[in-house]
C-alpha cells in the first residue's frame, strides 16, 4: 500500500487555469470555431477539440488553421473574433473554486497558476472574475515553456524554497499531469475524465476531502472550516 502523499503537510497548491479555474471548454470552441467560420471552414474535429484545450491559442490557431492563412491569425483575432470582447463573458469561475481558495489562504497554503495562456489572458480571466491577489507566481506561455514542460511548475517551487512533494498540482490534462510529474509534485487528476493521478477528484468539494488531513490548521480557536 502507497504512502499518503504529503507526509509533511500541504504547504502549496498550483492550479492549471482552463477546466480547473474556469469553466471555459464550451468558450473556447466558440472562439476557435468562430475564427474557421470566418475563413469559411468548418467546425472544429473532436481531436482539434482536445488539442486546442490543452495548447496555448497559438498553437491550437496554427494547428487548426492552413498553414496559408497562418499570417491573417493576428488580425483576425484582434478585429474580428476577439477573445477579450467577445468569448470572456462566456467563461465561468468553476463551481466551489473560490471558496477552496479562500480556506486554503485562511490557512496559509501558497497557491500559484500554471497555465498555457499568455500573461494578458490570465490576467483578464483575474479581473474578469475580481479573484483576490492569492496566486503567485502566475506562470505562463509568456514566460516560461509551456506544458507538459515542467519549466513552470519547478519555477514555482523554487520560488517559493518547497519541496515538490510538499506541493499538489491541480490539473485536467495529460500536460498538466506530465508537467506536474516532471516536477515531482503531487499531480490531482480534477474534473479530467478517464485521467488519473496521485489525486483524483470530480471537483473541488472531492478534492477538499482527498486533501484534508495534510491541510494546515485554520488558525484561531473558533475558527472552522467552511466545508
Amino acid at each position: 500500500m502507497s504512502a499518503p502523499p504529503f507526509p509533511h503537510g500541504l504547504r502549496g497548491v498550483i492550479f492549471d487555469c482552463d477546466g480547473v479555474m474556469i469553466d471555459s471548454r464550451a468558450a473556447n470552441n466558440v472562439f476557435f470555431n468562430r475564427v474557421l467560420a470566418y475563413f469559411g471552414l468548418p467546425p472544429m474535429t473532436p481531436e482539434q477539440e482536445a488539442y486546442s484545450f490543452m495548447a496555448t491559442a497559438g498553437q491550437a490557431l496554427r494547428h487548426i488553421l492552413p498553414e496559408r492563412l497562418h499570417g491573417e491569425i493576428e488580425r483576425v483575432t484582434r478585429d474580428e473574433v476577439n477573445y477579450q470582447r467577445d468569448i470572456v463573458p462566456l467563461l465561468r469561475l468553476q463551481p466551489g473554486f473560490r471558496e477552496f481558495a479562500d480556506d486554503l489562504h485562511a490557512r496559509g497554503v501558497r497557491m500559484a497558476i500554471a497555465t498555457n495562456r499568455i500573461s494578458r489572458g490570465i490576467q483578464t480571466v483575474l479581473d474578469f472574475f475580481a479573484l483576490p491577489p492569492y496566486f503567485d507566481p502566475v506562470i505562463t506561455a509568456s514566460n516560461a515553456a509551456p506544458k507538459p514542460s515542467p519549466e513552470g511548475a519547478r519555477r514555482i517551487c523554487a520560488a517559493w524554497g518547497f519541496a515538490p512533494a510538499d506541493v499538489l498540482f491541480v490539473g485536467d490534462s495529460k500536460h498538466d499531469k506530465d508537467a506536474a510529474q516532471g516536477a515531482g509534485t503531487v499531480f490531482a487528476a480534477f474534473n479530467g475524465g478517464e485521467l488519473r493521478g496521485r489525486i483524483t477528484a470530480a471537483d473541488f468539494d472531492q478534492l477538499r476531502r482527498a486533501v484534508g488531513a495534510a491541510l494546515p490548521p485554520l488558525p484561531g480557536a473558533q475558527a472552522r472550516s467552511i466545508f
